[in-house]
């Protein structure tokens, strides 16, 4: 099973589901938002936020292929980017972090690290950007898919919680915490191949 990232892109923009690829949640304040439901294209709304970070920021979203097979993504941008983010009574978003919007794995491919895979990219894109941590507004009573990240799922990957709420906390997850996942693991794996012979290592298990 062949897993790997790419970046979101106009290109690869209709590998989202169509329900993600159509949302303008975070992209819109709540007013244009709604107005773009009810009269307008919320996909083309969504491809020209797409296109304009793209230009402006850089890399924007992340999707992860299994078999070469959409099986999850996540978005994130600057809060400057993201109107939507000065409505929660969290907010704002700390001046040094970038937001986290959306991560969703298709549910027949969840359960196998793809939600770590995918967060680890972001994390090492950022780093590489010079971005000290990463912050999302989880859903402490998230029941089902929608616009909002899971405040488990937040946990689970190593975010903490910086601005409690009782339905809405803001999390957080410094960069240096997040790569070191990648290193643990690659120093971890050359001290298991590197104690067995080559015959060992070739041998079926």
């Amino acid at each position: 099973m062949s897993r790997r990232l790419a970046n979101v892109t106009l290109d690869n923009l209709d590998d989202l589901p169509r329900r993600c690829r159509r949302c303008v949640f975070w992209e819109l304040d709540p007013v244009s938002g709604d107005r773009a439901a009810e009269m307008g294209d919320p996909g083309l709304e969504k491809e020209a936020w797409i296109s304009a970070t793209l230009l402006e920021w850089g890399s924007c979203g992340k999707i992860a292929y299994v078999d070469g097979v959409a099986a999850g993504f996540v978005l994130y941008a600057p809060p400057l980017y993201l109107p939507r983010s000065v409505a929660f009574p969290t907010s704002p978003v700390s001046a040094d972090a970038v937001l986290l919007t959306t991560a969703h794995i298709i549910p027949e491919f969840s359960g196998g690290g793809l939600g770590r895979m995918l967060v680890q990219g972001v994390a090492k894109d950022l780093t590489r950007r010079g971005v000290r941590a990463i912050e999302a507004f989880g859903d402490l009573k998230w029941e089902q898919p929608h616009c909002m990240i899971p405040a488990e799922y937040l946990l689970s990957v190593g975010f903490k919680t910086v601005r409690p709420h009782l339905r809405f906390p803001r999390l957080r997850l410094e960069l240096k915490t997040a790569i070191s996942w990648r290193e643990d693991v690659e120093v971890a794996l050359e001290r298991l191949l590197g104690s067995m012979s080559p015959e060992r290592a070739l041998r079926p298990v």
